[in-house]
């Protein structure tokens, strides 16, 4: 799963909105939009804070799935 679609579920999990998220980032929610879509990233500190929020590790956020051959 990319990392826009896990902040999106990490998001909803619980039970924030696109601008309560914003609100508790101190970023815009059109921010918030554009990372769940991949059209941007957040910075490392905007992760640290997001994992903090969310109340997941860098792990859950960041890993991806390792294609099985």
């Amino acid at each position: 799963m990319e990392i826009g679609k896990k902040i999106e579920y990490y998001r909803r999990k619980a039970f924030l909105t696109q601008e309560d998220l914003a609100e508790e980032m101190n970023v815009s929610r059109q921010t918030i939009y554009k990372w769940e879509h991949n059209l941007a990233y957040p910075e490392l500190r905007k992760l640290e804070k997001l994992t903090t929020i969310l109340n997941i590790s860098f792990d859950e956020l960041l890993k991806t799935e390792e294609k099985k051959i």
